[in-house]
């Protein structure tokens, strides 16, 4: 990749400075007016002409050719005539340059050099020992030597220098890299990549971009699980309790959200919760956005439009869109104007640009949470029960290879039956006779299926450790029914168990209103994360170990942009779902007092258009 668009501005600051150039031999009026002359030149796009210009001044200026060389040199790079410029720099005189001037020489030669199918020239140009590079050509430095690392057969090496350019880039010119970065590491293959990732360390920046890499290659990968070190929020000292470390709140945020028969009720609790969260948010001093609601209208036109409306009205964060084709219509537009943090994962997991974040319910975090609960608890063997649904299927893809990946391994496993009430078929097909003192057993379905199956196990003598997802929780506690479940572990939203302090009491919130209530209080909880991540979006991509105390797990985002919950575990006691350790005894994050002119109509009555997407 020609690295013109990525660093074309430290080029041009080059060019457009060089009628300031300092010198021992004072300059003439003429030389600078010549000089500032060329620069005008090349600041309107007239390469051609501000080379010839510098041409005739190094002519002109002996003392200072070289330096007048090299912009002429720079400016037909810049006008993609590398042929033209190679005879010029042949003849600069490195000693004679100055200040930045031998680096960029040293860039051009290397450019040139790969121009000239000789990368390892370019790779001795770009990996001198005493290489000191300024921060505006760093980029332009890297690329240059992972391009020169590929030519000469250094797959890792070019991945790498990739790697590192990416916190450098923006938009469209950092989602190419990533495609370029991981496009070297799939050409090294299923193997070596797997040798590598089982050398690293978990906290190797390199360990994500390989296992993204293997999923690529269609190799199934266990998750990394955050590294929750801090936080964010942390009171900022002598600026008052108002400032936090991390916040940065947009002025204006748009909420997009379906508003089709038969989302209308899954978009209103998400809503609710975003709602709720920004009016709980008053409770201190941090200002907040104004909101407007979009409708995103299903479908990937149409979010797009919603996006691009939002957009128009001035909208500085755009939450949303919630179905994955919206999500992926609108992350795949060639650049992104304002940041998203959208309320899914895009289709086929393709990596979302540099100012997307993806903020999702997955069931496949809870099937690797469960394996790793397991692993915790000297559990290496595994009996799963799921049911056929699509979340459960998925569940336990990721706790397979979550298991494995730590050391255990899958002793048996079944799907229940769609209909009939009787499991003993799927329960004989586990073979679990000969199961030891360090199983248990991995179960993922609704409650109506997990009160009939776990007294048929007990039946069935297997009196194994049983954990599973959030779905064995009805939304609400029902002693009598869920007696049955009794002893059973799973991963859940903290809030919904009044887990996670410093958030709203859940049970004064369903109390209000029905949308935090039973099968749509985890949206309710998704909708009030949506809302707590706004302010601190930018602090956790660019802080991989600090994370938001939010209703639905312990937040943190990943390399790629991708928001992960470290879930909370509870336990069936006496019939109710209890946390295992208490309350999560972490502060939250701070909210603040909207100004009287942008707070919102309260959610229940926030209009949500159902064609033209500028709902208020």
């Amino acid at each position: 990749m020609r690295p013109s668009r990525l660093v074309a501005s430290g080029l041009l600051l080059s060019l457009l400075l060089s009628a300031c150039v300092p010198s021992v031999v004072p300059r003439s009026p003429a030389e600078v007016a010549a000089a500032q002359s060329a620069a005008n030149l090349a600041n309107q796009g007239q390469f051609d002409q501000a080379a010839q210009a510098y041409l005739t001044l190094a002519a002109q200026a002996s003392d200072r050719a070289d330096h007048y060389k090299l912009l002429a040199a720079e400016a037909y790079r810049e006008e993609n005539a590398l042929d033209r410029a190679t005879p010029i720099v042949v003849g600069i005189r490195r000693d004679k340059l100055s200040d930045d001037e031998p680096v960029r020489l040293d860039l051009l030669r290397a450019e040139m050099a790969l121009h000239q199918h000789d990368p390892a020239a370019a790779l001795n140009l770009t990996t001198q020992p005493d290489m000191s590079v300024p921060a505006n050509l760093r980029p332009r430095l890297l690329i240059l030597r992972a391009d020169a690392l590929a030519g000469t057969g250094d797959l890792w090496g070019a991945a790498v220098n990739r790697i590192q350019l990416d916190s450098t880039l923006q938009g469209a010119d950092r989602a190419q890299n990533r495609d370029q970065a991981l496009g070297l590491l799939t050409k090294l293959g299923v193997g070596p990549l797997k040798q590598r990732a089982a050398a690293m360390q978990p906290s190797d920046r390199m360990l994500p971009w390989v296992n993204e890499a293997l999923g690529r290659l269609g190799v199934t990968v266990a998750q990394a699980q955050p590294n929750l070190q801090q936080a964010v929020g942390t009171l900022v000292a002598g600026n008052g309790a108002s400032v936090r470390e991390g916040y940065k709140m947009p002025a204006h945020v748009a909420l997009l959200l379906p508003n089709n028969d038969g989302l209308a009720p899954i978009s209103a609790a998400i809503r609710e919760g975003f709602f709720a969260a920004y009016f709980q948010s008053s409770d201190t001093h941090a200002p907040r956005a104004a909101v407007r609601v979009y409708d995103s209208g299903g479908n990937a036109a149409a979010a797009i439009k919603a996006y691009n409306q939002a957009v128009s009205d001035g909208a500085q964060m755009v939450v949303g869109p919630l179905l994955r084709t919206e999500v992926t219509g609108v992350l795949g537009q060639p650049s992104l104007s304002v940041p998203v943090l959208a309320l899914n994962r895009a289709e086929n997991d393709k990596l979302s640009t540099g100012t997307a974040s993806e903020f999702a319910l997955m069931p496949e975090d809870e099937g690797a949470q469960a394996a790793d609960h397991m692993i915790e608890r000297g559990l290496h063997n595994a009996y799963v029960l799921i049911s056929g649904d699509d979340f459960a299927k998925r569940a336990a893809t990721a706790f397979k290879v979550e298991l494995e990946a730590k050391g255990g391994q899958i002793a048996g496993n079944a799907q229940l039956p769609s209909s009939g009430v009787n499991y003993g078929d799927a329960i004989n097909a586990l073979n679990a006779g000969s199961a030891g003192t360090d199983a248990g057993i991995f179960i993922s379905m609704r409650p109506e299926q997990a009160r009939l199956l776990l007294p048929q196990l007990r039946v069935q003598r297997m009196n194994l450790p049983v954990f599973a997802t959030s779905h064995i929780y009805g939304g609400s506690d029902n002693p009598t029914a869920d007696r049955d479940l009794e002893g059973v572990e799973f991963c859940g939203a903290p809030w919904l168990f009044d887990a996670q302090t410093g958030l709203p009491n859940y049970h004064d919130i369903a109390g209000q209103l029905p949308a935090a209530r039973t099968g749509t209080a985890q949206l309710f909880a998704f909708g009030m994360d949506a809302w707590n991540l706004v302010p601190y979006l930018d602090w956790l991509r660019s802080h991989p170990d600090s994370y938001l105390p939010g209703a639905t797990g312990q937040l943190a985002v990943d390399t790629f942009g991708h928001v992960k919950r470290v879930l909370t575990w509870l336990k069936f006691q006496d019939g109710v779902a209890r946390p295992s350790n208490g309350s999560l005894d972490m502060d939250n994050t701070p909210g603040g007092p909207a100004p009287v002119s942008s707070a919102p109509a309260p959610a229940s009555s926030v209009p949500m258009p159902a064609t033209q997407p500028n709902g208020g």
